[in-house]
């Protein structure tokens, strides 16, 4: 019988088991968000608004119903911050590293699921690889914090202002959104309290930009001491692009808002951090400095862009990724050069790329778009908030024109399920749900289809 049940779990697929593990980190979030003593005010919350943020802070989207430092006790807020931590760093990173601190026996089958949690290119050196990102990531988020508790410490007092300083640092590193300014600023306020405090938002888009390059950059930046030619192709195309989009999306959204309502009364230096930060935020951190709702349609659609492409693979970010969307730009280029592969900065990309790049984008684009749609009537909502929301749940980022607080049973529930495919992955997803079939070598005639 012990035998059968072995031999059960271990014919379970690996994209199974992440989205399992993933959803009993949600339900057990959900079983201590529900206790009385986690919420301030009497009467406890619903059992679905304990789910959808259980939700939101393991798959570390930062969309919430209520807000954080007003509505959840110290308790409760340690719940979600430990939800962060976990779905940030991935519950499969830090269960190796537990098992090879307590010198347990890492098998295959743990190894697989640990390289599809993190988008590892090979098993080899997982578990290297495990102990380097927890080690990192506590140490950048200490860091983070350190720094942080200058201006935080001097503003909320010696002990609110470190609790603060950890609570952000986390949140911004694992590019969760969330945030405890509720208290201070007003509820649902973000960081808009601190638009023209360069220190803080420096340090923030720091953290926000370092959670999202991905770890394997990291790695890879190590080990060539900083040397760009020396870099592998992946770290090569994850920092061009993820500097591009920053400047790129800063220096259009200063040129479309500038002059209009969601800037009114800034000066040019609160203008030029204001932009910079939503550039950084909208792939994939959920915070702002500014009013969202009263952003201009196309700066509304503009950060669509932003949150659809994401953060890098192997990182706390969501969206497409970056390299996805630099798969996708150049095999245009390819196209219109009549190449056989998709090259660039000197090497020759494998085949197959564009086919698994143009899978990941249509599923999003699916995702997102049918979903507005529900949204849009359900709610009554306009479609580009409707969609907003819809990619801001489906690239864990977080952002809100402030609809999610006031949505029906229905609709939280589908933010839900958007959030969770967006932090498992949307081929994972697939997979996981998908029977498993054995690959023939027999391929069906060939016939010519016209395209373009």
């Amino acid at each position: 019988m012990l035998k059968q049940k072995w031999n059960m779990w271990h014919s379970v697929s690996p994209m199974k088991l992440l989205l399992g593990g993933y959803c009993l980190i949600i339900l057990a979030g959900t079983l201590l968000l529900s206790l009385p003593f986690a919420t301030r005010g009497p009467g406890g919350t619903g059992v679905t608004d304990c789910f959808f943020t259980a939700t939101s802070a393991t798959c570390v989207t930062g969309l919430i119903r209520f807000d954080t430092a007003t509505h959840w006790t110290l308790f409760g807020q340690l719940v979600i911050l430990s939800m962060i931590q976990i779905g940030g760093v991935g519950f499969m990173t830090i269960a190796i590293v537990v098992m090879a601190f307590t010198k347990q026996k890492i098998g295959l089958n743990q190894r697989i699921i640990m390289q599809n949690s993190i988008s590892a290119p090979q098993i080899g050196g997982i578990v290297r690889m495990s102990r380097f990102i927890v080690l990192g990531t506590l140490a950048v988020e200490a860091a983070g914090a350190v720094l942080l508790c200058a201006d935080f410490i001097p503003r909320f007092g010696l002990e609110k202002g470190i609790y603060y300083s950890f609570f952000h640092s986390i949140s911004a590193f694992c590019n969760a959104g969330f945030d405890l300014m509720g208290s201070e600023t007003g509820p649902f306020s973000s960081l808009t309290g601190l638009e023209g405090d360069w220190y803080v938002n420096t340090i923030i888009m720091l953290l926000i930009f370092l959670g999202g390059l991905g770890f394997f950059v990291w790695y890879d930046m190590l080990v060539k001491k900083m040397h760009f030619r020396k870099l592998n192709l992946q770290s090569k195309l994850v920092l061009f692009i993820s500097v591009a989009l920053v400047v790129l999306g800063a220096v259009v959204l200063f040129i479309l808002e500038n002059g209009q309502e969601m800037f009114a009364g800034m000066s040019l230096s609160e203008k030029i951090a204001g932009s910079l930060f939503q550039s950084v935020s909208a792939r994939t951190a959920g915070f702002n400095t500014a009013d969202l709702s009263i952003m201009t349609e196309s700066g509304k659609f503009v950060m669509i862009l932003l949150m659809i492409i994401g953060g890098s693979t192997g990182s706390t970010a969501g969206g497409i990724k970056t390299t996805t969307f630099v798969v996708l730009c150049l095999s245009i280029f390819t196209t219109f050069g009549r190449k056989k592969n998709v090259e660039v900065f000197g090497r020759r990309m494998e085949e197959g790329i564009t086919r698994t790049a143009s899978c990941v984008f249509m599923t999003y684009l699916l995702l997102t778009t049918s979903s507005a749609v529900v949204v849009s009537a359900v709610e009554g909502i306009p479609m580009l908030t409707a969609l907003f929301e819809t990619v801001s749940a489906m690239a864990t980022v977080g952002l809100s024109f402030g609809v999610t607080p006031t949505v029906s049973m229905f609709t939280k529930l589908l933010l839900a399920f958007l959030m969770l495919c967006g932090r498992v992955g949307s081929l994972t997803m697939l997979l996981a749900f998908s029977s498993e079939k054995r690959v023939t070598n027999s391929r069906l005639p060939l016939d010519k289809v016209q395209v373009g």
